[in-house]
């Protein structure tokens, strides 16, 4: 395939050179490289608490360039709190061990509707500036058979957004992961956000927010996805 003469394969290859001689030239493009988050070999080498004391070190350091006095009452202790919400809180998504255990059940009352869960919380970071990313996410499926318990679908959106992450690449990652363990490719996720990036620094667009989708199976269909919008509204 080809867009404006240029090969697609070509074409990225030449981003990934540039990207990699200069960041800065993509701006605040939001690119996404692939459904997985990106994540080093042996990125789980050191324990919590190795990671702990590491972005602690590094992020006092961060604070002594901007100038700050990191020994007023109200900042010495920054490093420390920085560093256990950003391995306990907020970015615990990148480890899998904290990847919620499910238990299905057998759909005994025959329900075969569509099932929504909406209005789910969700709280992420945006990958390119560590700026956070707020909104909601909207999940439906049928059930093949087997059904979930409905606060699995909240702890299954919030454990894929607790990390360093794309809209697009959310969006997906929750719904290729319900498929898998509900056992049908019938599965719908909406999400709704604001970003930071976005509203608080660059175009400073406070009104923006972003809206991604991701459909299979029966959901895919315009009826049903007319049939879920209804019951979004």
């Amino acid at each position: 395939m080809k867009l404006n003469g240029i090969s697609l394969n070509i074409q990225h290859e030449l981003e990934t050179q540039l990207l990699e001689n200069d960041p800065h030239e993509f701006g605040d493009d939001h690119r996404m490289t692939g459904i997985d988050t990106p994540m080093r070999e042996g990125a789980f080498i050191l324990s919590n608490e190795e990671k702990k004391q590491e972005i602690e070190k590094h992020f006092r350091a961060i604070m002594n360039t901007l100038g700050l006095d990191l020994t007023d009452d109200s900042l010495k202790g920054t490093p420390a709190r920085v560093a256990k919400m950003y391995v306990e809180e907020i970015f615990s998504g990148l480890d899998p061990k904290n990847k919620p255990k499910v238990a299905l059940f057998d759909n005994k009352y025959n329900y075969n509707e569509m099932l929504i869960e909406k209005n789910i919380t969700l709280y992420s970071n945006c990958e390119h500036h560590f700026v956070p990313i707020i909104g909601n996410a909207h999940i439906a499926y049928i059930s093949s058979g087997k059904v979930i318990g409905l606060s699995k679908l909240n702890r299954i959106a919030q454990y894929f957004a607790k990390r360093p992450q794309v809209q697009e690449r959310l969006t997906v990652q929750i719904g290729r992961h319900l498929q898998e363990i509900l056992e049908t490719e019938s599965v719908a996720v909406i999400i709704e956000a604001e970003h930071l990036c976005v509203s608080s620094r660059g175009i400073k667009d406070v009104n923006a927010s972003t809206v991604s989708a991701f459909y299979g199976g029966e959901l895919e269909k315009k009826s049903k996805k007319q049939e879920l919008f209804t019951y979004l509204r």
